[in-house]
Formats: structure tokens, sequence, C-alpha cells
């Protein structure tokens, strides 16, 4: 089984004059492995894929995979057209990835057979693990602790990205050993490793991301009390990047590094001047 631990980023795409930046990506992608993340997921929520067109996330894949060990690159999956999505999943797997990040069908609400039947099609049609994304509030797909764990017993589901909010489904999936367990709640991460997640899926680690690693690696080695004040200073960082809506505030922080520019697709919105002011005192940790 494959293990999918430390911290993943799922990188932002940046755009200039509407188009993609593929020149910015390539330059925040070599700094994000430059700090040590575990690997790097393209085309999810935080990397606007709902803007994009399939071949434009193909061509972002593509651009990171030109970079990046194929080992360490996940891959988006989402929609609620099932025979699309089988259609576009064919074509990613015409790549080497490590994996396929995969949601709910947003918007339809399936029952709780139409989710188990959903991702057993997914899995069945996939070459390589899937990593279940459970954000109930991005999808109006709510998992009962039964279906998930239900789910999670395919060989090819290994891991799941929890944005669910129920520690219940959390402990469960913790205790089946069924999954690797990555955190998706940026303001989790702590307790979530210290419970037993093997890592977290955290867009605020675009930025202090070797902060965000030796976060990770001192709940490893037990040094909760060095862990837990690592936690501590990013707070303030994380709840600044979710004041509006992801990824604006991560673009925003991002700019000012001079890494890619802060534009966003429409309907999205550039963080707003207050955000901006915010992020240029939190970006700027004690020690």
């Amino acid at each position: 089984m494959s293990s999918f631990q430390g911290i993943w980023v799922p990188v932002v795409t940046p755009f200039h004059d509407g188009a993609i930046d593929f020149i910015g990506l390539r330059r925040l992608v070599n700094h994000l492995l430059e700090k040590h993340v575990a690997g790097i997921m393209v085309c999810t929520t935080t990397g606007e894929a709902a803007s994009l067109s399939r071949a434009e996330q193909l061509a972002v894949l593509d651009a990171v995979l030109q970079l990046v060990p194929a080992h360490r690159v996940v891959m988006g999956l989402a929609g609620n057209n099932q025979v699309e999505l089988l259609s576009f999943q064919r074509d990613i797997l015409q790549r080497p990835v490590a994996g396929l990040l995969v949601p709910a069908p947003s918007y339809i609400r399936p029952s709780q057979a139409g989710l188990e039947a959903f991702f057993r099609t997914v899995a069945d049609a996939s070459s390589v693990p899937i990593i279940l994304y459970d954000i109930p509030y991005r999808t109006g797909a709510t998992f009962e602790q039964a279906t998930l764990l239900n789910i999670v017993a395919h060989e090819r589901i290994v891991a799941i990205k929890d944005c669910g909010g129920n520690l219940g489904n959390t402990l469960a999936l913790l205790a089946s050993g069924e999954v690797d367990v990555l955190c998706g709640e940026d303001l989790q991460i702590f307790n979530a490793l210290c419970l037993g997640a093997t890592g977290a899926i955290a867009a605020s680690a675009h930025v202090h991301t070797e902060q965000f690693v030796a976060l990770c690696q001192q709940v490893r080695d037990n040094q909760l009390a060095e862990a837990r004040a690592t936690f501590m200073q990013l707070v303030p960082l994380i709840n600044t990047l979710f004041m509006e809506p992801n990824p604006a505030p991560v673009k925003a922080a991002l700019a000012l590094q001079g890494l890619i520019g802060s534009e966003l697709r429409a309907p999205m919105q550039a963080a707003s001047a207050a955000v901006v002011a915010r992020l240029q005192q939190v970006q700027h940790l004690p020690g």
C-alpha cells in the first residue's frame, strides 16, 4: 500500500492576464521543493481547478511533472458528471502520478449508497492510489461513518484528506488502520498529527513552509512542547490566510514575496487591502 506522509502543498495556479503563468508556477514549485515538502498536489480547490479547462489542468500537471518526481505528485480529480470524470481520469493516468485526490461529486448530493458506488467505480478504474477528499461544506455530500469505512476498505483508496469536521469519523478512520489520514483543515494540523494523522494537505504551507515541515517532524519525534510552540507561531498566519475565500490570501502572501502575481479567475476576487496589510504583519514570525 502506498503511504502519504508529511506536508503536501495543494499548489495554487498562478495567472497573468487570464492565462496560466507557467513561469510563476515553476518558480513557486521549485521554492516549495527547496523547503522539503513531501509533495505537490495539483489542480485542487486551492489550485482553482474548477476555473480551469480539462486541457489547462493537464498542462499544469505536465508542467509540475517536469520539476517534481512523479511519486511526489498527486492530481485532483473532481466533477459531478461521472462519464466525463472517468474519461478525464484516463487522460491523467497516461501520465506518471503518485495518486489522485477525489472529492464526492458536488451539488448533486448522492445517497450513501451512491457515494460508495461512485468511489468504488473511480477506484476500480484507477491504476494509482486514491485519496478520498472529504469536504462536505464544498460538495454538499456528508459521509456517514459506516459509509467512509466501507469506502476506504477498497485496496486502492489508501488515504483521506480529512476536512469533514467530524472528530468521531476521524478517530474511526485512524483506528481502522485502513488509510493514512491527512489533515485538510490547517487549524487542526497539530491535534490531527498528535492523534496519529500521517501528515497534512495544507494551503497555508505555501508560506513559512519550513515551519510546517518542522511541525510535522517534531510531532513524529515526540517533541510535543516544541511542536506546540511551532504551531502556535503559525496560528495567526493560518487565521489570516482564511479570512477571505481560499486561495486569494495565499496568492496575496506569495505576491508579497515576489514569487507569483496575486491574480485569480473570476468570480474569485483578489484579497482585500485589509488582508494584504494583515499578511504583511503576520508573515514575519518571531524567532
